[in-house]
């Protein structure tokens, strides 16, 4: 990781948390703490932060309820959430509220830099080459502002739901795959065997938002065996 970042630790096991600030620290991170779910809410909604490193399960509050508040009123805040290694459903609940991955206990540093510097990767991301994407039947996406409106409703998006969408325009031409949203969109190399089910509780959170009827999808479409397409003007 050549970029230092300011990365907030919300973790209550002191082994864990302390064994996170070592490395992060060693790789030239600026690092800061909280034991306790609120301390760390407060924490993360008070502080600037490139990235909150979240348990899910904590005192006080747990990470669930935290990554929620968070996204309410920061949704481009960089959250990874940090789940027991046999909670699969902690990891799909953790995603759908948000989450920008996962990194299932016990993890090796290896991995845990791996999906940290996937992440930091995408806070920095390039100027868009749309600013503003049209689709059919009314709908209009602000790339800039995180946002859109579809027949005169209001819609919100998270930076990394607006970064699919916009991954998606750019190439409409063609469906996109799973493996190529996860190294384009997410930042992981092609060669790591990465299992997360992250592209599909963003597919799905994003079909809720757009569609009029989420079965039925007229905008981000499945090409079996291929990946997604998004259909616009």
């Amino acid at each position: 990781m050549n970029e230092k970042a300011r990365i907030l630790v919300v973790e209550d096991e002191v082994a864990i948390r302390t064994g996170l600030i070592d490395v992060l620290t060693y790789h030239g991170h600026e690092t800061a703490y909280a034991a306790e779910g609120g301390e760390g809410l407060r924490m993360a909604l008070g502080g600037q932060f490139d990235l909150v490193l979240l348990d899910v399960m904590l005192p006080g509050m747990d990470g669930f309820r935290i990554c929620q508040r968070i996204r309410e009123q920061r949704p481009d805040q960089a959250v990874i959430m940090l789940t027991a290694k046999t909670d699969d459903d902690d990891i799909i609940h953790g995603l759908s509220l948000g989450a920008d991955d996962y990194v299932a206990k016990p993890f090796s540093v290896t991995q845990l830099l791996l999906r940290v510097q996937a992440v930091l990767r995408r806070t920095r991301p390039a100027a868009p080459s749309a600013k503003h994407i049209r689709l059919r039947e009314g709908l209009a996406l602000d790339v800039l502002n995180l946002s859109g409106s579809r027949d005169g409703e209001a819609l919100g998006f998270t930076r990394r739901e607006m970064e699919v969408l916009t991954y998606l325009h750019a190439n409409r031409e063609r469906p996109v795959s799973r493996e190529e949203l996860l190294s384009r969109v997410w930042g992981y190399a092609r060669e790591l065997d990465i299992e997360t089910r992250t592209i599909d509780i963003h597919v799905a959170k994003l079909r809720r938002k757009i569609e009029t009827d989420p079965k039925s999808p007229k905008h981000l479409l499945t090409v079996r065996g291929a990946g997604y397409r998004l259909v616009g003007d």
